[in-house]
């Protein structure tokens, strides 16, 4: 089955953007994901796609008296321009909500889009810090912000007293996760050593590679997507550098699986449960959801992630379907509001004014086989 640019909704699977009729046995809440499906961040972008397709899935099947749930996927290449077209172009065809955006800097460019239209920009799968100021409204975050990310990775910095410190982020990216960046280790006393902006989709990194080991660092701290981490890492290690890799969340599951094959070390910030705490309910329904979804995939923490932001959409929808009518905009906006959920290991809660709903973050060492060691 090709789940590419997919529509999900009750039984019916059907390629979304081509005008196809919809055979429904009962009006569906359509939710709208413009995600990076293919270019360098593709498998971040479907298995945060697939994490909430499959907990859609899973609604639909568990309560057929409910709200039926449709998710309109499609694909940006990772591209802001892209991005800011499809969010358009969702919006007009009236989707409740926007959800599970794969790019943090994309994301940023369709805050104005959302405040006009004033639809709910639901569950970024980025800590960006660009949308987390005080003036957006229609922003919320399933997830914790980069500046809970930074000071929990820079704890660690610290504790091993390491102070030759570099920094290599994304330049497409707002000023906002730098400032984020700073904050962190002012906190500690640490100043940045190097600072290195880099484009996502370039195709060699071997300049900051020389001047990350001009400098002599203990350790480099990443945000950016997996490939370019996975490149630098590559040659850092072949040059024999002796330091410490940090990486926040954004990089995802294809970092831990690149570096499983290649007998590195990382340490990263996560913003789910571990995928192998199965103890925890929301991890084992996420096996279980994703598996009835589709047989091949497997749980990973970007996969978790887009799972949980698809089961807060879907309990923020029955909350504002409860009297009846239909869920519009507004109620579904309403209705974030008033929510507060446990899925089991994983708590969220939008206690205006705030619109982030979890502050949850974790810090675990992948070891040179991609086992999570600590």
């Amino acid at each position: 089955m090709n789940r590419r640019n997919l529509v999900l909704g009750g039984s019916a699977l059907f390629a979304a953007g081509y005008g196809l009729p919809v055979l429904a046995q009962q009006s569906a809440v359509k939710f709208g994901q413009s995600a990076s499906l293919s270019g360098g961040q593709a498998s971040y972008g479907k298995d945060v796609r697939d994490g909430i397709a499959a907990a859609f899935a899973a609604a639909n099947r568990s309560d057929i008296k409910g709200p039926r749930f449709e998710l309109v996927a499609l694909d940006d290449g990772g591209d802001k321009a892209r991005c800011k077209n499809n969010v358009k172009t969702l919006i007009d065809q009236g989707v409740t909500a926007i959800v599970g955006l794969t790019s943090g800097a994309a994301a940023e460019t369709c805050l104005k889009l959302v405040e006009e239209a004033k639809v709910v920009m639901l569950g970024t799968a980025s800590g960006n810090m660009g949308i987390r100021s005080d003036k957006t409204t229609m922003a919320y975050h399933v997830r914790a912000g980069y500046d809970d990310e930074y000071r929990r990775m820079i704890q660690y910095v610290k504790e091993f007293n390491m102070q030759r410190v570099g920094y290599v982020y994304l330049e497409d990216t707002s000023a906002a996760n730098q400032n984020a960046m700073k904050a962190a280790l002012d906190q500690v006393g640490i100043k940045l050593t190097v600072s290195l902006p880099l484009n996502r989709n370039a195709k060699s990194f071997d300049a900051e590679v020389e001047k990350l080991l001009a400098a002599r660092l203990d350790c480099v701290l990443f945000t950016t997507n997996a490939g370019p981490i996975a490149q630098i890492i590559d040659k850092m290690a072949a040059a024999k550098y002796p330091g410490f890799y940090f990486s926040s969340s954004f990089a995802g599951q294809a970092l831990i699986d690149d570096m499983a094959g290649k007998g590195h070390s990382i340490i990263m910030s996560q913003v789910v449960p571990r995928p192998n705490q199965v103890a925890a309910q929301v991890v084992k329904r996420c096996q279980e959801d994703l598996a009835a979804y589709d047989k091949n995939l497997r749980i990973g923490f970007t996969s978790l992630a887009g799972y949980i932001t698809g089961r807060v959409a879907v309990e923020a929808t029955r909350l504002a379907a409860k009297g009846g009518g239909s869920v519009g905009r507004t109620r579904f906006k309403d209705a974030l509001a008033e929510l507060n959920i446990d899925l089991g290991g994983y708590r969220a809660r939008f206690a205006p004014p705030s619109l982030t709903g979890s502050r949850f973050v974790d810090v675990v060492a992948i070891d040179r086989t991609g086992r999570i060691i600590g």
